[in-house]
């Protein structure tokens, strides 16, 4: 017992560490061998409300039991808020003996589901050699992006190579835009949800036919058929939480609504020109962000229509009190909302957006009315 324990605690450092590579990737599988693909749940910090996914090889025999992970990355990477804005950040595969991944789950509080896949042996023994490959050559290095390649793709991607065929496609929403798939994903974090709604642009309201989250993985895998039988076993639950998001005392509509009465309700013009200085910077950055990231979710933000960074200039000329200036940015911007109302109409974030747009219509008539007054209060004083 305590020999075989001990060749257990060396196998497993010798493949970890990468010690002996060649060793690890000449292992044969055994009959029992199992492969499977992990699905973790959601969690409450902002890297983790959309889960994940990786792919557990277990054979017992030869003492194996370790998880791939395609969603790793290096904190320590020079210049590393740049280059993940830029969409150059590359992301990789680690491994994990399989009772060290499931700890930080369990101390994370989140569920992890099992579907172990109807393959044969030798395509278990191809993946798990390509899994190998792909780790020790450095091949699991790839750019991240949102949507295309991400750890779920990633893993997708390989089952797919190892099986020769795309049998891996989505089943479930391919009716639906990749916008309105999100957005579930945000209960109970507004303000993150308020985010992801505005800074991203055309692509994800294209319909969402690419698998690019882990439950859409897990959903589809249940439908998949190889070889005329279904690709994967029934999910089983390895963890299982009860957690309910805790509500936020601020991160909630209720603050977001508040704080634009305040804005509305308040008659200070400093108020209001900070109002519109904050929505003209969000949009100088929306449209910054759009040509200079490679992350295509950011090009062509048509939310820059309500986070009009003309409105930077409308607050300079509030300020000096040019009301021709202000008049006709004021209409420009009205027209902006109008044609953003148009545009959004039809899509998921409407109603989070909704306060937005009402709010700087408000302020907006509010200083056609003035310029209005004061005009016909000049007259009369001439007259």
């Amino acid at each position: 017992m305590k020999n075989s324990l001990l060749q257990k605690i060396i196998f497993s450092i010798l493949f970890i560490a990468g010690i002996n590579n060649s060793f690890a990737q000449s292992a044969i599988l055994s009959q029992d061998a199992k492969v499977s693909v992990l699905t973790c749940g959601t969690g409450n910090e902002s890297y983790s409300l959309f889960g994940h996914t990786a792919i557990r090889i277990t054979d017992a025999p030869n003492f194996i039991d370790l998880v791939y992970n395609y969603g790793a990355f290096d904190f320590n990477t020079p210049n590393f808020v740049a280059k993940f804005t830029k969409g150059d950040l590359q992301y990789f595969a680690v491994t994990h003996p399989f009772n060290d991944f499931m700890n930080e789950y369990q101390y994370e509080r989140r569920a992890v589901y099992e579907q172990e896949l109807n393959i044969s042996l030798d395509k278990k023994q191809q993946l798990f050699d390509n899994l190998n490959q792909s780790v020790s050559s450095g091949d699991s290095h790839y750019t991240y992006k949102f949507i295309d390649k991400n750890c779920t793709s990633m893993v997708v991607d390989i089952i797919n190579k190892t099986l020769g065929t795309q049998a891996i496609v989505k089943k479930t929403d391919t009716d639906i835009t990749y916008r309105s798939i999100l957005y579930p994903y945000f209960d109970n974090h507004f303000y993150e949800q308020l985010g992801t709604s505005i800074i991203f642009g055309t692509k994800v309201d294209e319909l969402g036919t690419h698998i690019f989250l882990p439950f859409e993985l897990l959903k589809s895998l249940k439908m998949v058929q190889f070889q005329g039988q279904p690709l994967a076993k029934e999910s089983t639950i390895l963890l299982a939480t009860n957690d309910v998001p805790e509500n936020s005392l601020w991160n909630n509509i209720y603050s977001y609504i508040l704080f634009l009465l305040l804005i509305v309700s308040i008659n200070k013009k400093v108020l209001r020109q900070f109002y519109f200085v904050t929505m003209g910077i969000l949009g100088l950055f929306f449209i910054f962000i759009g040509f200079y990231s490679s992350h295509h979710e950011l090009a062509y933000n048509y939310n820059a229509l309500l986070f009009n960074p003309s409105l930077l200039i409308l607050a300079f000329y509030y300020w000096i009190k040019n009301s021709k200036m202000m008049r006709n940015l004021v209409y420009f911007n009205i027209a902006s909302l109008i044609v953003y109302l148009v545009i959004v109409a039809n899509k998921a974030h409407l109603l989070i957006v909704l306060p937005l747009i009402a709010t700087s219509a408000f302020l907006l008539i509010k200083i056609i009315l003035r310029i209005q007054k004061n005009k016909m209060h000049t007259n009369k004083i001439r007259a």
